[in-house]
């Protein structure tokens, strides 16, 4: 069916919904998927233009971002993110991301599937999040989760967390706002009651308490200033780019998932490149570690993984969403999107 979808130019159309039901129970899959993509693009068969950030004058807190990708070895697709960060929108009881993903077939360049994204920006968000603690933490056992932010990004890590680290067996969560904090505990205790969930006071005790911190807040300058409460062998996902000052990213050890486009738009990164006037700092991309070229950590302190969000993810996650929906006929597939050519539209414009 794929193959008669591509040669007649017809385009799929998904959902939200749709796309939630088709990667449901498919954690490990999307796991496994962001491994790969992440190793393709070290390897160099991919083409990553820079984000651009669309920002309004006196809305210092909102932007929609473009993310164009290619991504070869077995994936071989092309695409583009549209994904807007309105964070006001949560107190209007939306969600504060929302996002479109076109998918381009490489053998015409025409688009051939358009899709509701926050979904798939989430899930690829939190695969490899969860990836990454799995490595970064190595060989032992994982007990203690530490959640700093309570939305969708960092609901969704706690799930992909559970799905590689069945063993943990307490998470500890802080927002800003204590009634998000109270309904985050309800959510992720409906999703896996054998957990202890403890609602801490303050950021510094998760940080000093848990072994894997996950940052995904909407901070857009730095309000964590000190890591040295942290445990060496603590691992912090630092989703949301933001949090931490660049004089404590120069305390610790420090990972990310593309160097070039971390040390941009102001992140944290990019502050301590600005703070320190280079990059030795970065120890390595995870894409260096799941490929076997580098270590998993450095011994003696606390590391840091900085993911920019890559658009790679997004289109390696879409097109397996694509195929999948292909397969089950889910979505509404459009025939007569493009135009008749131009030589056979007689008289009209």
């Amino acid at each position: 069916m794929s193959s008669v979808a591509i040669e007649q130019g017809q385009m799929v159309l998904l959902t939200g919904d749709e796309i939630v039901d088709i990667l449901q129970g498919h954690e490990q899959e999307t796991i496994k998927l962001v491994q790969a993509a992440y190793q393709t693009h070290s390897l160099g068969d991919s083409e990553l233009p820079h984000s651009t950030f669309l920002r309004f004058p006196r809305q210092e807190r909102d932007r929609i971002i473009a993310l164009t990708a290619y991504l070869g070895g077995d994936f071989n697709v092309a695409g583009l993110k549209w994904i807007a960060s309105f964070p006001n929108n949560i107190q209007q009881g939306l969600e504060r991301a929302s996002a479109t993903l076109i998918l381009n077939a490489m053998e015409n360049g025409r688009p051939k599937a358009i899709m509701e994204s926050s979904v798939i920006s989430a899930q690829r968000t939190a695969a490899g999040a969860a990836l990454a603690a799995d490595r970064l933490w190595a060989n032992k056992p994982l007990h203690k989760v530490g959640m700093i932010g309570c939305g969708l990004i960092n609901y969704e890590t706690f799930r992909f967390l559970l799905s590689v680290r069945p063993e943990v067996h307490t998470l500890y969560v802080y927002d800003v706002d204590s009634a998000r904090a109270e309904q985050y505990k309800r959510k992720c205790q409906e999703y896996a009651g054998n957990i202890e969930i403890v609602l801490k006071p303050d950021m510094e005790s998760i940080l000093a308490d848990a072994d894997v911190i996950s940052l995904a807040t909407t901070a857009v300058q730095p309000h964590i200033h000190d890591l040295s409460m942290c445990s060496p062998d603590s691992v912090i996902l630092h989703t949301s780019l933001r949090d931490i000052s660049a004089e404590a990213i120069l305390t610790v050890d420090n990972i990310v998932d593309d160097i070039d486009h971390c040390c941009r738009a102001q992140t944290s990164v990019h502050l301590a490149e600005q703070h320190s006037g280079n990059r030795a700092f970065i120890r390595c991309t995870i894409g260096d570690i799941l490929l076997g070229n580098a270590r998993p950590r450095e011994q003696g302190k606390p590391v840091v993984y900085s993911a920019f969000g890559l658009g790679i993810l997004d289109i390696a996650l879409g097109e397996y969403v694509y195929k999948r929906a292909l397969e089950q006929q889910a979505g509404i597939q459009i025939g007569s999107f493009f135009p008749t050519n131009w030589l056979e539209r007689g008289g009209k414009l």
